[in-house]
């Protein structure tokens, strides 16, 4: 029975090891590489450098097709409608067809990768799109690619000439092809705008998913609106319920509430209402003053306040104070609204003088202030070379993978193409991004495209379950970085999901920190982190939460109505706008780093243990002579302490950090977090879970809040043992006291300071047969100490 209850284990946990070993097995270390890239120095100046020289080269065959002309206008008793196809083996390239036009126009550019071109010629095809039959010929462009020329930037676009058409067999037919074909690299200008053979599976509204894209997110402001007072409101009769009135704020699809106050014709508030605005400032505020109740509730008036009509202010000088006229809500339908006596006073100020936080303040990106009138010159450049990944997880049910990248640092947000169904895709793209303060942080998640297949309903629309995945992200803090030094590594991609975490991956990047003046940087380390105003007129905890989830929502509607559009749960993943939801495991992790930074403490205590337990005589005795010394010579104390500390820095220069850092699974504890623990974490709020899940999960959570509880409380009750000292709760124990406080006071006046150390340091120091057992005195005294736990329920 035994053996077989011992198997029974054993298969029950089999699983669970086999998994543990499986992430042994990965490797989660950062890797430095050696790409092929004609890396140079940038040139200090105003100017932003352009040269690709942090990725590697891809040479690239382009082809631009402009237009055409003296087409037939029927061809076998149909309208022309004209399209070309650009074909180079088994690739294809389309443009628009154009319906019933002899001289089209589409000046579309083609481009394919030379390390897929298997084929010795380039072939341009017009044909007459025919719905019920077969496409028709209309002619042909041939190139052979030997012949093609090389283009490189700063060259000039290559002109495009009129070519006629011709047949399979080099008859020339009715009609010419204005287009222009040569080889380049991903410097060329035509690149970003052009349709890859990397995505050549793509067609239709998708290919615009596919296309590098620069994103700039909109200026955002606070909208600061101090609600002071009312007068003379016209209150409503509500007998038999608890009326109340409060103010209503609501910009746009947001609305804000103030406290509530007793019904009362002449209420006070002075109570701040902060929303998020992006310029232009085109929409309206619209306050209002409501009674009733939370659930139910009537308007007393209303007024609107135009945001462009707003004092912007970038200090903390407070606003004018404006009495607004409340418009009296309508009763009746086609009843127009009339001014009454109602006003409402208010401060109403687009505050300019803040950095409005759209990321958390830990891996903030940017610092400036919203005025641009604050600004400050840049400090320097940073370049991200963007340059391929390796080894990626299949993400779809055909097991493929549609990766691109999307990098952020302050406003600026890129994005690469899309390489289509490829586990080693490769980008080769560079960006750059001026730097106003080193201490910062940028941002790149790889991402699977989820919009390129099936991405349509039946009738058009986006599906529910489209959305794109993510595979992996990756942060770099400038100040971590040495100026002028390029980083090339392979960063893992580490995507944690109920199941625990997974290497997804590794992206290659080259990362490259340029600052014309060191003394510039240097100064920012003592100037403040954020504007002036977050600490002159500081935003509460609550606020910034509050106003950072809005700043959130602007920027994923700005993005939604860009193309191709950056979905919500790109944007919600690049900010970390889950960052602040409960979680076991990241709770864990917090509790294991604050306990690796009081693990210096505990060694000092430790071994100051070590030396009055006389474990080693020799250290003992030196350890005292040191200890006389300082106390007889203290002004080697300051001196002694800085003069280590600047051996200890020069010291540990030696083995200083040579790469980067990136995502540690260990330190997340991510490797440890158990099945329930990660469901947990990925429940949305509130919990879709119920049942015996969620009373687990509850039971588990009140059993680490009592130990937090029960912390707390020992915290609380020491230091109410030690005001109780001279509270007189205790008389006799406060008597003690004040007599002992007494005697100290003669003592100290006549004993020199010198002495009572020396005497206070050799009893701690004094030899082991001296010790006593038992606690000593003002131990045993401070415990006896009353504290308000006895008065607590």
């Amino acid at each position: 029975m035994a053996n077989q209850n011992q198997k029974k284990n054993k298969e029950d946990f089999s699983p669970m090891a086999n998994q543990k070993q499986k992430k042994n097995k990965e490797d989660f270390s950062l890797k430095e590489t050696t790409p092929n890239i004609s890396a140079g120095r940038v040139i200090s100046g105003d100017r932003l450098p352009t040269a690709f020289d942090l990725v590697e080269q891809m040479q690239f065959l382009f082809a631009r097709v402009v237009r055409a002309k003296d087409l037939p206008e029927n061809c076998a008793s149909h309208p022309c409608n004209p399209y070309v196809e650009v074909m180079l083996g088994s690739l294809t390239g389309t443009t628009k067809c154009l319906e019933k036009t002899t001289t089209p126009e589409w000046n579309k550019v083609f481009a394919f990768a030379k390390d897929r071109i298997q084929e010795q010629v380039l072939e341009i095809v017009v044909k007459n799109k025919d719905n019920g039959d077969p496409d028709e010929f209309m002619g042909r462009v041939v190139f052979t690619i030997c012949d093609i020329p090389m283009r490189v930037p700063p060259d000039s676009p290559l002109a495009p000439q009129w070519y006629k058409l011709k047949d399979q067999n080099g008859v020339k037919l009715q009609g010419e092809l204005m287009v222009s074909v040569w080889m380049g690299t991903q410097a060329d200008e035509a690149f970003p705008e052009a349709w890859h053979s990397d995505a050549a599976e793509a067609s239709g509204e998708n290919i615009a998913h596919t296309r590098s894209k620069v994103y700039i997110s909109p200026r955002l402001w606070y909208l600061r609106v101090s609600v002071i007072q009312a007068q003379d409101l016209l209150l409503k009769n509500k007998s038999g319920s608890n009326s109340e009135i409060f103010i209503q704020g609501v910009l746009g699809n947001l609305a804000l509430k103030s406290r509530s106050m007793k019904s009362n014709a002449n209420p006070m508030w002075n109570e701040d209402l902060m929303f998020v605005v992006a310029e232009p400032f085109d929409d309206s505020l619209l306050v209002s003053i409501q009674q009733g109740n939370s659930n139910k509730h009537e308007s007393l008036g209303s007024c609107v306040v135009p945001l462009k009509n707003v004092e912007q202010r970038i200090d903390a000088t407070p606003p004018a104070s404006v009495w607004y006229n409340l418009q009296k809500p309508k009763e009746n339908e086609g009843e127009e609204e009339v001014r009454f006596s109602s006003k409402l006073n208010m401060r109403i100020s687009l505050d300019g003088g803040y950095h409005v936080l759209d990321e958390t303040t830990h891996y903030t990106s940017d610092l400036r202030p919203a005025s641009k009138y604050l600004s400050k010159p840049s400090i320097g450049v940073l370049e991200l070379g963007i340059l391929n990944a390796v080894g990626l997880s299949p993400m779809k049910k055909e097991n493929r993978t549609d990766a691109y990248c999307v990098a952020k640092y302050g406003p600026k947000w890129v994005r690469t193409r899309t390489i289509v169904d490829s586990l080693s895709p490769k980008w080769n793209e560079q960006y750059t991004w001026e730097v106003f303060d080193p201490c910062t942080v940028i941002t790149i998640v790889v991402f699977d495209n989820g919009n390129l297949h099936g991405g349509k309903t039946a009738g058009g629309k986006k599906a529910e379950g489209t959305v794109d995945k993510r595979i992996g992200k990756v942060r770099i803090r400038l100040s971590t970085l040495e100026s002028d030094r390029i980083y090339t590594h392979s960063y893992p991609l580490i995507n944690l999901h109920t199941q625990g975490a997974r290497k997804m991956g590794e992206i290659q990047l080259a990362v490259r920190f340029s600052c014309p003046s060191l003394l510039n940087v240097l100064q920012t380390y003592a100037q403040p982190l954020f504007p002036r105003m977050h600490y002159v007129c500081p935003l509460s905890i609550f606020q910034l939460d509050s106003l950072r989830n809005q700043a959130a929502t602007i920027t994923t509607l700005r993005f939604k109505r860009a193309e191709p559009p950056l979905s919500k749960e790109v944007v919600d993943y690049m900010l970390d706008m889950g960052a602040n939801v409960w979680s076991t495991r990241r709770g864990r992790a917090q509790f294991h780093r604050i306990a690796d930074l009081l693990n210096v403490l505990v060694f000092v205590a430790k071994h100051f243990d070590e030396i009055r337990a006389w474990k080693n005589s020799i250290i003992t005795v030196l350890s005292y002579f040191m200890f006389l010394f300082v106390i007889f010579c203290p002004r080697i104390i300051l001196p002694s302490t800085f003069l280590f500390l600047f051996l200890v820095g020069i010291w540990r220069y030696r083995t200083r950090p040579r790469y980067p850092s990136h995502m540690d699974i260990k330190l997340s504890h991510a490797d440890t977090a158990t099945v329930e623990e990660l469901e947990e974490e990925f429940d949305p709020f509130p919990s879709k879970f119920s049942g015996d899940n969620l009373k687990k999960r509850y039971d588990r959570l009140r059993g680490i809040a009592g130990r937090l509880l029960e912390v707390i409380g020992d915290l609380a009750t020491q230091v109410e043992r030690v005001q109780s000292l001279l509270s007189w709760r205790d008389p006799r124990a406060t008597a003690l006291f004040v007599i002992f406080c007494l005697v100290a006071v003669i003592v100290t006046y006549f004993v020199p300071f010198r002495i009572m150390m020396f005497i206070w340091v050799t009893y701690l120091l004094r030899p082991p047969r001296f010790h006593f057992e038992m606690p000593p005195v003002h131990q045993n005294f401070l415990r006896r100490m009353p504290a308000k736990s006895d008065d607590m329920l």
